[in-house]
């Protein structure tokens, strides 16, 4: 269906796939064994799953069959289909485009190291801004040893640096089979996210780097998606534009109910797939859909079937939508104070705001001799006040976790 996606795998993903051993033989007993199934290594009592009421007094409206067995390696069916079709919802510009059922992951941070392990071999390389999320080079440097190429996240307008992104890709992709771009919107640490023209600024580069005879694997890291703040940023994931563009690109979306549905511990994250084929045969996208949960049956086996169920029921809630809004417009709140503090006249020879208008955070630049780290613990010690040094120069601030009325004096 496509040469050019088989091309980017990595070793590991050329090799992998999904076993069709106790998992799969348990599946199949399961329609057809009416009498005796002595498949699947749960204990059972009296024709239900063996449990502690210890444990089962604190889960309330879960039966054990959805809660403490274990959930397949994709995830469970019925979560599966919610996800897509919410992520439909989300991105209109979908309609129409053919991509993968996503598959569940233990949170984002596992959906980008099944990726790493998927589709990336030592010595790749990765284009990112010069901030990027301080994990990635856990997942991908050290764990998979990958290579990192920079450019300035933000141009002298105060808007995303497409330029400086557009010289980065094409000078990176010369003479490569390869190139990996990892798009991050709402992004960490920043918490920019991109105007519909700057979306468009940078499909059009990526295509044009396809179009040069190298191949693109295209991530959107859309772990905060939906908290978009301002009214010119584009709504939908760069995903949406990028599925099935281009033969050379392959799309991979990472999100997940982690930020979105206000459900970190849980750790439920997606990876969804989207390229251009010769035809809708589901048989490409179940092939990466098996690649990838062969990955994760090979790591942890399966994410907690107790966390996707408590999701799966959130979003079949007939307030589900109306709970999320309520929590947006908390954090849009306090977003608009921080904006309305942070650029008073007074500040202006101590630090300078980077721009954001969206997610979790907000960063500033020192502008005199100060050293973040110094600085981050003399507020620690001395006022109270928790803050990341993100590097010598830089702090990121996380009002999603502080009262609106602690933002002034912040």
């Amino acid at each position: 269906e496509n040469n050019c996606v088989f091309e980017m795998l990595s070793s590991m993903g050329k090799e992998l796939f999904f076993p069709k051993g106790i998992l799969s033989q348990s599946a199949e007993a399961k329609q057809k064994a009416h009498k005796i199934n002595a498949t699947i290594g749960i204990a059972k009592e009296d024709n239900g799953i063996m449990f502690l009421d210890s444990v089962m007094d604190e889960i309330t409206g879960i039966p054990p069959e959805n809660s403490i067995t274990y959930a397949p390696s994709f995830g469970i069916p019925l979560l599966r289909k919610a996800w897509k079709k919410e992520q439909a919802e989300k991105n209109p510009s979908l309609k129409g485009k053919n991509t993968s059922l996503p598959v569940v992951t233990n949170g984002i941070t596992h959906a980008l190291s099944i990726f790493a392990d998927v589709w990336t071999d030592p010595g790749d390389l990765i284009v990112l801004p010069h901030l990027f999320w301080g994990n990635y080079n856990l997942i991908m440097k050290i764990r998979k040893g990958v290579e990192f190429a920079h450019y300035e996240t933000f141009n002298e307008e105060g808007g995303f640096n497409t330029k400086a992104f557009d010289e980065c890709l094409k000078k990176e992709a010369q003479g490569k089979d390869k190139i990996i771009v990892i798009m991050n919107y709402p992004h960490n640490p920043s918490g920019y996210s991109v105007t519909e023209k700057e979306a468009d600024e940078l499909v059009k580069t990526l295509k044009d780097v396809a179009d040069s005879g190298t191949n693109v694997v295209a991530v959107t890291d859309d772990a905060y998606f939906g908290l978009f703040y301002e009214d010119n940023i584009c709504s939908e994931s760069v995903f949406s534009k990028l599925a099935g563009c281009h033969e050379r690109i392959l799309a991979v979306k990472l999100d997940g109910a982690t930020k979105e549905n206000f459900v970190w511990g849980l750790r439920c994250g997606f990876i969804t797939y989207g390229a251009k084929t010769k035809t809708d045969n589901p048989a490409f996208y179940e092939a990466l859909e098996k690649k990838t949960a062969g990955c994760i049956r090979g790591n942890i086996s399966n994410a907690s079937h107790l966390g996707q169920s408590i999701i799966l029921k959130s979003m079949e809630a007939s307030s589900y939508n109306s709970q999320k809004d309520e929590k947006f417009e908390i954090l849009k709140a306090r977003a608009n104070k921080v904006k309305e503090v942070v650029y008073q006249e007074k500040y202006k020879e101590h630090f300078t705001p980077y721009p954001f208008n969206s997610g979790y955070f907000m960063c500033i630049r020192l502008n005199k001799n100060v050293d973040a780290e110094k600085l981050r613990l003399h507020l620690l010690d001395n006022y109270g006040v928790g803050l990341i040094s993100i590097d010598s120069r830089n702090v990121r601030v996380a009002f999603s976790s502080i009262n609106i009325e602690d933002v002034e004096p912040l």
